[in-house]
């Protein structure tokens, strides 16, 4: 019997190699008895396609899988696609329409840093994640997406913390007035240029004179103060300030208020480093903070974000490349994130941006569109996962080019094309190897989650609560001796007359002398306040910690 080879298509014109079988006497003279045909499939891609793939996307221990390569209409479980843990600092975007599978892909990533020992944390803002804490339930598509990617699934669940900045339940994320900042007090207030100079003016004052703004009401009663008995004071070592703008901003405060920020500006403030637990089999602590109760306050949330990545940069020391991350932070809904910023906001995340993956940090932005992240962002993002896009209209295949062009060129795919034609739990993916070099773009079938693929139940998150550490240790609110209570002894002195005779004179006399060098015994009851917040001035707000602004 002979074997031949030759190039060859289906009939579904599917290329591969046709191998013919003839059969012969063996008096060397060639007599066809039988002769077949059979077409191998297997092997229809160029074998450059191949070769890129496998060298660009190299599976180790030391790798996340996604998914899958595909290429002309066929799944190649022989070809994985992995990215390097080691790059995840260089942060990533998740993007594409809604119901396309990017909530899903965000679970399953989690779940594989959490199996790595990697803790995250995840804005859920419409409740979708929290099923990761319990075992996923097989069933066939499960099975058959599995089986096309050549994965092993297994059901499984990871530690879980819900937090919360709301009236949800869950451990208590709080920062306080000071801690925040007046950038970013500004921005959740949406307070004009000349409004938000007036805040950072207050803010100055506090710090001189240590009147700690740790909630809404040590804000509300210095502003009430310096628009009135303080007014001069103020006027006399910062500069005359319009009883106008510090009105508006008064109302701003109270708008503030009704929003249920009054949970959020308190203490104990959240230490930072309580995202970094693993539990006692070193598997990294999911950390999902619910807000789907926020959705209609967009400011709050964005604001929120804004305030802890850049306490995160302040506190995290440097560790410079890692083999795998210390924390990997997902921001769902980030174009919220980005709506309202301003150009010198939009310049200080940038830099955090740049400079936090060096405390061993990754952000994961994601959205609808790449353009919803300003292009100074776009630029630092490492990993890129594209699901499709819908191109309804003229403005959406305008979008669709655009979007197009933010991903390396490939001779392998047309790129405009195929995101209209990804289906659900399909995505382009780009990611950095181990060089820093982008991997080349490849269509994959992606990974499902091993955990549930839904909501939990009232009981089993009151069960996960009830187990939680830190739920006891932020679950009391303290008040602390700050403004409010310093303002409103001495108004009380100033109104007791002959009851308070060391406190003769005007209010704002009174003030002066209190709010000197010599703190006196008032002073002293806050020492501890005071120390919080004067360390807090050293990260104020995104860019106080990196351009030394107060």
């Amino acid at each position: 019997m002979r074997f031949f080879s030759r190039q060859g298509r289906d009939q579904n014109d599917r290329a591969g190699i046709v191998i013919e079988l003839v059969d012969y006497y063996s008096n060397d003279k060639y007599i066809s008895i039988t002769h077949s045909s059979l077409l191998i499939t297997h092997y229809t891609m160029p074998s450059s396609f191949t070769d890129s793939i496998t060298a660009g996307y190299p599976a180790s221990d030391s790798s996340l899988l996604l998914g899958a390569a595909s290429h002309e209409g066929r799944v190649h479980p022989e070809l994985p696609i992995a990215i390097p843990l080691r790059t995840l600092n260089r942060h990533g975007l998740v993007a594409g329409a809604t119901g396309t599978g990017k909530t899903k892909t965000l679970q399953h990533i989690a779940e594989s840093l959490s199996a790595k020992g990697v803790p995250v944390l995840i804005m859920d803002m419409k409740g979708d994640i929290s099923g990761i804490s319990q075992p996923g339930v097989e069933d066939e598509r499960i099975a058959a997406r599995a089986k096309s990617i050549g994965m092993q699934w297994q059901p499984s669940a990871s530690p879980v913390e819900f937090m919360t900045i709301s009236e949800e339940p869950g451990v208590r994320m709080r920062a306080t007035i000071s801690e925040f900042g007046p950038i970013l007090l500004a921005k959740m207030l949406e307070l004009n240029e000349t409004q938000e100079s007036i805040i950072s003016l207050v803010f100055k004052f506090a710090d001189d004179h240590k009147l700690p703004l740790c909630d809404i009401k040590d804000m509300q009663k210095l502003l009430i103060f310096l628009s009135n008995e303080g007014k001069q004071l103020l006027a006399d070592g910062y500069g005359a300030v319009s009883t106008a703008s510090i009105g508006i901003i008064l109302r701003k405060m109270l708008e503030l208020q009704g929003q249920g920020a009054e949970r959020f500006f308190s203490e104990p403030s959240f230490e930072v480093r309580d995202l970094l637990r693993t539990d006692a089999s070193g598997k990294g602590y999911i950390n999902i903070l619910r807000l789907t109760d926020i959705q209609n306050r967009p400011g709050m949330f964005s604001t929120f974000v804004l305030s802890l990545v850049a306490e995160i940069f302040q506190k995290f020391p440097e560790v410079g490349d890692l083999p795998q991350p210390k924390l990997v932070i997902m921001i769902d809904e980030a174009h919220l994130v980005f709506r309202t910023a301003t150009k010198t906001l939009l310049r200080e995340l940038e830099t955090v941006i740049k400079l936090i993956r060096s405390k061993g940090v990754g952000i994961i932005f994601c959205t609808q569109l790449p353009t919803d992240i300003p292009p100074v962002i776009l630029s630092q993002l490492g990993l890129k996962i594209q699901f499709a896009l819908r191109a309804f209209t003229a403005i959406d295949r305008k979008a669709i080019k655009l979007v197009s062009q933010n991903y390396p060129d490939t001779a392998f795919y047309q790129t405009e094309d195929l995101i209209t034609r990804l289906g659900i739990g399909e995505a382009l993916v780009t990611a950095l190897d181990v060089r820093g070099t982008p991997t080349p773009l490849v269509h994959t079938l992606m990974a499902p989650p091993t955990s549930r693929m839904g909501t939990i139940t009232d009981s089993e998150l009151q069960s996960s609560l009830s187990s939680s550490t830190l739920v006891a240790k932020y679950e009391k609110t303290i008040d602390s001796e700050s403004a409010h209570e310093i303002l409103t002894k001495k108004f009380a002195a100033a109104a007791g007359g002959d009851s308070a005779p060391a406190e003769q004179g005007s209010l704002a006399d009174m003030l002066g002398s209190l709010l000197g060098k010599n703190m006196g015994s008032v002073a002293r009851t806050a020492t501890n306040t005071v120390v919080r917040n004067v360390t807090s001035q050293i990260m104020r707000s995104v860019l106080g910690t990196i351009m030394g602004r107060n």
